[in-house]
């Protein structure tokens, strides 16, 4: 892809509004899920379009202006403008984050599919580890179709990956943390990850072949080892003593696709 600044300009803004997005599906995909799950009536539940955007705290709804990446934000200096409760610091940081994401993807791959499917993956990644760390859910909405997307990115050649490479790093992804988990539950009696965490694992395949399988869950079990660590240090490792291993997932995965893995770790 070309990477004349009115281009990158272009893409910046793409990711933003694109950012935009990923705040409301972090917030509501989680609801639509609970309240799936407690199979409320069609009445209560709301979905990723309606009812439009409003303050949680008055319910007022947020004017058009209002709802700009970015500048919404700072017109508003970080507060409602009707009830002036603080609005949290998620949003503006997802949106710059994302519009960074396409940004990088665009200038980082000559093919306009692979920019964008990088893109995608980055963003779905972000998505996946704010939801995990603020639920402990990986909701197959996203990691299913982030796993077709990588073998179907492979397949055109968008992802750099032969499709057979990404095929079997899906299922190997899959399996082995699959094994894993049934390996402690056997052993302890107790649930050692969720099922959204080799799901995940499968999608991370798909992208980066079943040669960086090691180095996926290496890198990501250290950053876990640490987040724990951090956590315990501040004093607010949860009672139960389990983390979120999504975000730690995503991680290892944004790792790869920026540094990509050391020659050690690869099989």
């Amino acid at each position: 892809m070309p990477q004349e600044a009115p281009v990158l300009l272009f893409v910046a803004v793409l990711g933003l509004v694109v950012g935009s997005f990923v705040n409301v599906l972090v917030h509501r995909l989680p609801i639509m899920i609970e309240q799936s799950l407690a199979d409320e009536p069609a009445s209560a539940t709301l979905n990723l379009a309606f009812p439009a955007s409003h303050c949680p705290h008055c319910e007022h709804p947020i004017a058009w202006r209002d709802k700009l990446p970015l500048l919404g934000f700072a017109l508003l200096r970080g507060r409602c403008r009707h009830c002036q409760t603080p609005i949290a610091w998620r949003y503006p940081l997802l949106e710059a984050l994302t519009a960074a994401l396409f940004v990088w993807s665009a200038h980082s791959h000559a093919h306009w599919g692979a920019a964008l499917a990088w893109a995608g993956f980055a963003t779905t990644l972000l998505a996946l580890a704010v939801i995990d760390a603020q639920t402990t859910w990986l909701p197959d909405a996203l990691t299913q179709p982030l796993t077709w997307g990588g073998l179907l990115c492979a397949a055109l050649g968008w992802s750099g990956l032969p499709l057979g490479d990404a095929l079997y790093g899906a299922v190997a992804g899959y399996l082995s943390l699959w094994t894993v988990y049934w390996g402690f539950l056997l052993l302890t009696g107790q649930h050692g990850m969720g099922h959204g965490d080799f799901k995940l694992l499968a999608a991370l395949g798909a992208w980066f072949g079943w040669q960086q399988l090691l180095a996926l869950v290496l890198i990501a079990s250290l950053s876990g080892l640490l987040m724990a660590a951090v956590l315990a240090w501040r004093q607010r490792l949860p009672a139960n003593r389990q983390i979120a291993f999504g975000p730690c997932l995503a991680l290892a995965g944004a790792w790869l696709m920026f540094f990509g893995a050391p020659e050690a770790l690869r099989l």
